[in-house]
């Protein structure tokens, strides 16, 4: 079955799933094949976590490590990896090579903040996601842009994208947390209520929309790891 008719069937299927349903389904479908969990560790990725755990604690979660995080999130991977007993959690870096020929002093995000994505993040988890056929994300519709009519199934070139939390808000994931007594994200209490990586995350004031902290005072809304970053990885590698 092509990709696109299987991503829209199953998004008719759970036009009225629950996040824990969607996922469970998509975690055991055999017609999608092999996932995996792509997690940044930031303010809301602890839900989601948990319903893999609770659902399947050996699915590999893949952690999209820049070299560029704040310290913080580094110890909040460490935790709720522990916490949750997750099993098969592989930390995807930057190819050293790479950003030895392409970002030697690491200001690559000054000049150009895409080209800097696609080499800390787009290239590294394209390779990571190599072998799978489709990968699980923590997106939802509210965080708005390209976000804000977000499908539970899609395709994503060769691959299935499911995005189980798309239709849940602040609200939904703030009582999900509460219920279950996650532990959070120490940067939200300073904050940041969404977190990449430090050189282009800014504290958000109250009333700010909660992403205005990320890439701050430019048109970018998003990393590229949810887009056609082609130009980018171009960029990057010349």
């Amino acid at each position: 079955m092509p990709l696109k008719e299987l991503a829209e069937r199953r998004t008719l299927l759970h036009r009225k799933s629950d996040p824990h349903a969607i996922l469970s389904h998509a975690l055991g479908d055999v017609q999608i094949g092999k996932l995996a969990v792509v997690s940044s560790f930031g303010t809301e990725s602890v839900v989601l976590l948990h319903m893999v755990a609770d659902i399947a604690p050996e699915t590999p979660v893949l952690f999209l490590d820049t070299e560029m995080l704040f310290p913080e999130t580094l110890k909040y991977h460490k935790r709720v990896a522990d916490e949750l007993a997750l099993t098969d959690v592989r930390v995807i870096k930057p190819s050293r090579a790479t950003l030895m020929t392409h970002d030697v002093d690491s200001l690559l995000h000054q000049a150009d903040p895409d080209a800097c994505c696609a080499l800390r993040k787009t290239q590294p988890l394209e390779t990571a996601l190599a072998g799978f056929d489709g990968w699980i994300t923590g997106r939802k519709s509210y965080q708005n842009g390209q976000r804000a009519s977000l499908p539970p199934y899609e395709r994503d070139g060769r691959r299935i994208k499911i995005n189980p939390l798309a239709q849940w808000g602040p609200t939904e994931l703030d009582a999900y947390m509460t219920k279950y007594v996650l532990p959070r994200h120490p940067l939200v209490a300073r904050g940041y209520p969404s977190v990449g990586c430090a050189p282009c995350t800014t504290r958000v004031t109250p009333g700010e929309d909660p992403r205005a902290g990320r890439w701050r005072d430019t048109d970018k809304t998003e990393c590229g790891i949810h887009f056609d970053n082609e130009t980018a990885i171009r960029k990057a590698a010349s």
